[in-house]
């Protein structure tokens, strides 16, 4: 799904929670432990989300499951005002049982202790072999006896690109980042730009980092190390800057009329993106239909088969929830039955976390707008390779926004993408400390 990150105030507990308390449970039959028991008589729970259409998948589960009902809650996305109504909820006392959390923004509700460690749970840490292994590890910050949501969907990474544009202009799809490059000048020499650069949504940049090994933050379960400057990310900032120094990307502030314009009329060649811009490119640039195709991200070493992500959500329950066996039941059923996971994609185009998921019909078969490409064949394999270690810091919103100003400086020649995230660094262990989250000097 599109990402929008937009500001947002957070105000988070002075310390950082290591152990939330453990609940939840999923399966039919009686759970494993006391905190994971079911509630006794009917149970209602509250649902919060921005999905489209969720309201028709909660009601097949409603039809199902009498005793154990779910009120769905929607909003705007989590950026753009619900991630505030959550930390608010929390604070009151009041929070939904459920609620939508992309992978990044886990950490900081994490950090405010507002999420219910599910660990406990057999049926809940037995679902693990079902989902791919990086999604795992975003919902369990790589420690053991955690498990603080449940995957939904994945943004494994691939090339969006113009066939008949590279075609005509007898330029071979690039397989690594050099020939990208190479291709870039090719592309500018025919009138066009071989891509747009994000400067303002900065997860895409993060996928690129991902993709070439960076890592950004970790945790040793005392304090957190932050490093948005270690030496793949340099490599890939450098990258970027070059084609930006060369004016070989455009710079179109990305979800806007004339970003759209851009792919819709053939200026931009390319974008390397999600699985789920292939909705964005067929909603944006209709007028280029049969025109695209996708095959796998350039490569940093020729052979690799390294992806990177962008995007991606779990559903959590949060700590305070009155009924979190039946939470947690709800939410496996979600994000791991054949019938749910169907719905979410045919509804918002969901592409799920699920190893299974991959499979379903609706994604093995060819997409006209593509050419009738069976492009969710390259995703199920980008997600494969999407490295599992990760980490997202817990103060990603105001993290994104100063590199963003920083972004949008270098490509408007004020300083460098570099000097970006130099600013960015400094800045967010800055923001942990005010808040008295440890960081390691």
């Amino acid at each position: 799904m599109r990402i929008e990150m937009r500001a947002l105030s957070v105000v988070l507990v002075s310390a950082l929670a290591l152990g939330a308390c453990s609940s939840g449970g999923s399966s039919e039959t009686a759970a494993d432990s006391k905190s994971c028991a079911p509630s006794e008589g009917n149970v209602t729970l509250t649902y919060t989300t921005w999905i489209p259409g969720i309201e028709n998948v909660v009601k097949v589960w409603n039809d199902k499951n009498p005793n154990i009902q779910v009120k769905v809650q929607t909003g705007p996305n989590g950026n753009g005002g619900t991630y505030a109504n959550f930390f608010n909820q929390l604070k009151a006392g009041n929070a939904p049982d459920l609620g939508h959390i992309e992978y990044d923004a886990l950490p900081s509700f994490r950090v405010q202790d507002g999420l219910a460690n599910l660990a406990d749970c057999s049926e809940v840490t037995a679902a693990k072999d079902q989902f791919v292994d990086w999604t795992w590890g975003q919902v369990t910050f790589g420690e053991e006896n955690s498990v603080y949501g449940i995957p939904q969907d994945a943004g494994p990474m691939a090339l969006f690109y113009r066939k008949d544009l590279f075609e005509k202009n007898n330029i071979p799809v690039p397989t690594t980042w050099d020939e990208y490059a190479a291709a870039a000048e090719k592309v500018k020499a025919a009138g066009g730009y071989i891509t747009n650069f994000s400067q303002s949504d900065i997860n895409q940049f993060a996928g690129f980092a991902w993709q070439a090994g960076g890592r950004w933050f970790a945790n040793d379960g005392s304090k957190w190390t932050v490093n948005l400057q270690d030496e793949n990310t340099t490599k890939v900032a450098n990258y970027w800057q070059g084609l930006i120094d060369k004016k070989l990307v455009s710079a179109v502030p990305p979800w806007t009329t004339e970003w759209d314009n851009a792919y819709n009329t053939g200026q931009a060649w390319t974008w390397t993106s999600a699985v789920w811009g292939a909705n964005s490119i067929m909603s944006g640039a209709p007028d280029t239909k049969g025109k695209w195709a996708v095959a796998p991200m350039p490569q940093w070493t020729s052979g690799g088969t390294v992806a990177g992500n962008w995007g991606g959500s779990s559903t959590a329950v949060f700590k305070g929830s009155k009924h979190p066996y039946e939470a947690a039941k709800f939410a496996l059923w979600l994000n791991t039955s054949e019938e749910a996971l169907t719905l979410l994609n045919k509804e918002a185009q969901l592409y799920p976390a699920t190893k299974a998921g991959a499979k379903l019909p609706a994604l093995s078969e060819g997409v006209e707008f593509y050419g009738g490409q069976k492009i969710y064949d390259v995703f199920a394999t980008a997600s494969g390779q999407v490295a599992p270690d990760f980490v997202w810091g817990p103060t990603m919103t105001s993290t994104y926004a100063t590199a963003s100003d920083g972004f949008k400086a270098a490509v408007s020649g004020n300083g460098t993408l570099l000097d970006a995230l130099k600013t960015t660094q400094a800045k967010t262990v800055e923001n942990m400390k005010s808040q008295s989250v440890p960081v390691a000097e």
